[in-house]
């Protein structure tokens, strides 16, 4: 059984581990459904007991996704290890580790600053828009993504930014006409000096 959290997801899922006599971490177990039918592999703790091939391990440990390993050893008493649903079995050491190396993660993460969230919703919703064609995203799934909170929040203070420069040229830049000559066509240009953008521009 895997734990996971909303925020890291499968980066850091986290589970009680297999631990050997001999302090090995076991490979995972594969086991053929006979008849062609292919089968599957599984690292699951319970698998190793010693039977069908598998070795018995002795102790559990927290692991993570990330290759984060605890470090605490929970010795197994298989006599308590329900046959029909092993997973019953108490791993709350193991879980108790991994939240804790949870917590030391979030700890060194770095809140993203607003301007760079803001880009990240608009870049989004354009892969969004440019792969609809190729139903990679439905058209209904594109309108209301369209519409959700966190895309209309970052449109709108996209716009107060740019209404915000253009203010500051129309209140704090003189404009006159000047006559510029290139390739021997007249083109009237504006003359304007530098401005103090607003903060965030």
């Amino acid at each position: 059984m895997e734990w996971k959290t909303e925020e890291f997801g499968a980066s850091h899922e986290g589970r009680a581990g297999a631990v050997l006599a001999d302090g090995s971490e076991p490979t995972p177990m594969y086991f053929d459904a006979g008849s062609g039918g292919g089968g599957h592999s599984t690292s699951d703790w319970w698998v190793y007991d010693g039977t069908l091939g598998a070795p018995r391990a002795s102790e559990l440990r927290a692991s993570c996704s990330c290759g984060w390993r605890g470090t605490s050893r929970y010795p197994i008493d298989w006599s308590d290890v329900p046959e029909d649903c092993p997973y019953a079995y108490d791993t709350s050491g193991p879980y108790d580790d991994w939240e804790q190396h949870i917590a030391e993660v979030e700890a060194q993460t770095v809140p993203l600053p607003d301007e760079l969230t803001d880009l990240l919703h608009q870049v989004i919703f354009a892969l969004s828009a440019c792969f609809s064609e190729s139903r990679a995203t439905s058209p209904k799934k594109l309108r209301r993504l369209a519409g959700s909170t966190q895309v209309e929040e970052s449109r709108k203070r996209a716009e107060r930014r740019l209404r915000a420069i253009a203010d500051a040229y129309d209140k704090m830049t003189p404009l006159t006409l000047a006559l510029v000559v290139v390739g021997g066509r007249h083109l009237r240009r504006r003359n304007s000096q530098r401005v103090a953008l607003p903060e965030g521009c």
